[in-house]
């Protein structure tokens, strides 16, 4: 969660992906929104109902918390440089990590920091993106990310974990 004690520097602060496992992502310009979401699971009986007639339910277990970016923008339009060297970053950790005991077996598990917050420890659960800008010979110079969803994984995770297999979506233009 954010850290409320955090004391301006005045400097611009970069939001992060940092991980162990992989690279760290830095965004090109920080997101000017963030999206959470905190949900639980319940259970409800079949067949039992309350004195109201509904269904009895029973409280399961808590849902990892999500965090959804959208808007991010990439421009090398002014370097004329290829944007997907930046987009790349992101792809790379929907693939297995590169290193560490992690490395072939699962996604990297990363920390969502901006600034003196840190806000989750997560994996990149989808990526939706597309290129809008080229120039004269194809080269991809402007990029906007629609969404990147983050999704929250525990300590426990990266030891107890790293021989599961995991589903992560892929959308976007480039692949």
């Amino acid at each position: 969660m954010p850290n409320n004690n955090a004391i301006a520097t005045g400097k611009l602060e970069k939001a992060k992906l940092i991980s162990d496992e992989s690279d760290t992502i830095e965004f090109m310009f920080n997101p000017n929104e963030l999206s959470f979401e905190h949900s639980i699971t319940l259970r409800e009986e079949e067949g039992s109902r309350t004195e109201k007639g509904l269904s009895k339910v029973s409280f399961a277990y808590p849902n990892p918390s999500k965090i959804t970016i959208g808007n991010i923008l990439f421009d090398t339009y002014e370097e004329q440089s290829n944007v997907l060297v930046y987009i790349d970053k992101f792809r790379k950790a929907l693939d297995f990590a590169e290193k560490g005991s992690a490395k072939g077996k699962r996604p990297p598990v990363y920390t969502f920091v901006w600034g003196n917050n840190k806000y989750l420890r997560c994996f990149i659960d989808s990526l939706t993106y597309k290129l809008t800008r080229f120039l004269p010979d194809g080269t991809p110079v402007q990029a906007k990310i629609d969404s990147l969803t983050l999704k929250e994984v525990d300590e426990s995770f990266s030891q107890a974990n790293s021989g599961k297999s995991y589903t992560v979506n892929r959308t976007g233009n480039g692949r």
